[in-house]
């Protein structure tokens, strides 16, 4: 399963998070670093593009078994993906589950502000992948198009080009 990003909004999503870890390690890096290493398919995540279109690829060659679908698309109708996303795995819901609401259930209890207000994910401290970074540091603002608050017209215009190019004969589109 990969739920996709639009590349600009990625990168700032990035850029968000990586702050919170560089200052909880006294590491300093500039934007304009960050966005070269992210262009280069160098940042701290390995290169996005691929990325997606491993996953992109995957979903086409086996559709059974790889569910792809882009975060803004899951944003406009989320009911709908939780539907999609419960049939994918085999666990469809029941005719008395609909009726209960359940699935809309689910959909209230995952929603963006919903996590994001639960006391564990305000105060806590995460202690994988990331050991000392705040929950909170997972949650911004689940935007869409929040790119346009930090990107310059040149940076946005050169994620754009990348994207165009590593994705577009394959049928793989993202729109702002």
């Amino acid at each position: 399963m990969d739920a996709s990003k639009e590349p600009k909004d990625r990168f700032v999503s990035m850029w968000h998070f990586s702050q919170n870890y560089f200052i909880n390690n006294d590491v300093s890096v500039t934007l304009e670093q960050e966005f070269k290493w992210f262009c280069q398919g160098q940042s701290g995540l390995g290169p996005y593009w691929d990325h997606v279109l491993g996953y992109w690829k995957a979903s086409l060659d086996r559709p059974h078994k790889v569910f792809f679908f882009k975060y803004e698309d899951l944003k406009k109708d989320t009911l709908y993906y939780v539907k999609k996303l419960a049939e994918f795995t085999e666990k469809s819901f029941s005719m008395e589950e609909e009726a209960q609401g359940v699935p809309e259930e689910i959909v209230a209890r995952c929603h963006f502000k919903s996590l994001s207000s639960f006391e564990v994910n305000k105060s806590g401290r995460h202690h994988g992948f990331t050991p000392g970074i705040t929950n909170s540091a997972f949650f911004r603002k689940g935007e869409i198009g929040d790119w346009k608050n930090l990107l310059t017209e040149d940076m946005a215009k050169a994620i754009d080009q990348i994207t165009q190019e590593k994705f577009q004969s394959l049928g793989l589109t993202f729109s702002d």
